[in-house]
């Protein structure tokens, strides 16, 4: 039985304003202490939840910026993984790096450790843009990370990027996707810039200091992006996600067709079966407890209900949809039973809902809509 393995390293050097997850600045000594941390909570993991035929088939190291950390601190913790669990030798290992804290040498260091897919984030190449988001590079670090990469045979590169930004033009994000298709990403994540509660930007749009972008235009961004991407010969293959052939993300597939997974770090999730567990969203607590061999976890994680919308919205962003036998195996219920029925049959005459084959998507168009759609089904 394959699992995929999360780690969540919330060191960062600067802290976005955009962004709404768990991160903390970067401290030297909490970073030791942090993985000295992280190894007592994957051996208690181990033991907790291993078994002789559970694989690790997939690794994504995220953040928090993960390429702010010394690699030898995550040599250590991959070590002592590799002698607790059985790792697949086809394992897809992503790593998140952001442009300017990575080179040549540094990228050749993630490969000699394992990592085979490197996923960068660029997020834009307009330089008042990547101001406004707060970023810490130029354009020609991406560019960098990216020949760097394939210089090392390192072919598997995905790249992040933002649309909808304020005063964004569709001309300007049209050369910005065109710049990544030159470059040869193998995976383009689309992410609409949305403004989170608790964020400087939510600050901003509250006290009138920044405008909300028309969501017309920014659904004419979003359409002509997926088409320019489409017509270099990328699939969406989910709402936010484009893959040449065999590029798409293993780990996130897992996530969205609700499939087990671990996670470790201050702020991961687990869902093994119908055990969910979050560890504490505080780095200082996260250690402290973890040298007590307490694993510090989140009592507040979501019930049964929650669990079945999270799958249902996650399954409808996918191309593919939800498979409805794998879905009444995992719940105990047939999908049909939490969805609006009127909505449902107004959605599948209207050709956006389409049960097809055993499965239940949206179709092409539908997929454009699909936030509106599944909040439809689940009134």
């Amino acid at each position: 039985m394959s699992v995929g393995l999360y780690v969540h390293l919330p060191f960062c050097h600067s802290i976005c304003p955009y962004c709404d997850f768990y991160k903390e600045m970067h401290r030297p000594g909490t970073e030791s202490a942090f993985f000295e941390a992280l190894i007592r909570e994957t051996e208690i993991v181990a033991d907790e939840i291993a078994r002789p035929d559970r694989q690790i088939s997939t690794i994504y190291i995220g953040g928090g910026t993960p390429s702010t950390v010394d690699p030898d601190n995550l040599e250590r913790w991959l070590k002592q993984l590799g002698k607790l669990f059985e790792i697949d030798p086809s394992c897809e290992f992503s790593y998140e790096v952001n442009p300017e804290s990575v080179d040549l040498q540094y990228i050749e260091k993630l490969q000699s450790l394992g990592v085979n897919r490197l996923v960068i984030g660029a997020q834009a190449f307009d330089a008042k843009a990547l101001t406004l988001l707060g970023r810490r590079h130029e354009p020609h670090h991406v560019h960098r990370a990216i020949y760097s990469a394939n210089a090392l045979g390192l072919r598997n590169v995905a790249v992040d990027f933002l649309f909808g930004l304020p005063g964004q033009k569709k001309e300007q994000l049209a050369a910005d996707i065109e710049q990544l298709i030159d470059l040869g990403a193998k995976h383009i994540s689309l992410y609409q810039l949305t403004i989170e509660s608790g964020t400087p930007f939510a600050e901003m749009y509250t006290s009138g200091k920044m405008k909300r972008i028309d969501p017309e235009l920014v659904a004419a961004l979003y359409r002509g992006s997926c088409q320019q991407l489409i017509d270099a010969g990328y699939r969406r293959y989910e709402v936010s996600s484009f893959a040449l052939d065999g590029y798409e993300c293993r780990h996130n597939l897992n996530y969205w067709q609700g499939r087990d997974y671990i996670g470790l770090g201050a702020s991961a999730h687990s869902i093994i079966g119908d055990h969910h567990t979050a560890v504490v969203a505080d780095v200082d607590t996260y250690i402290e407890s973890l040298k007590r061999g307490v694993r510090p976890l989140d009592e507040s994680v979501s019930d049964q209900d929650a669990r079945i919308v999270e799958a249902i919205a996650l399954g409808l962003r996918t191309a593919a949809g939800i498979d409805r036998a794998q879905f009444a195996s995992r719940f105990g219920v047939p999908i049909e039973q939490r969805l609006n029925r009127s909505q449902y049959d107004l959605l599948v005459g209207s050709g956006h809902l389409v049960p097809d084959k055993g499965r239940l998507r949206l179709s092409e168009e539908g997929i454009d809509m699909a936030d509106e759609i599944t909040a439809r089904l689940l009134q």
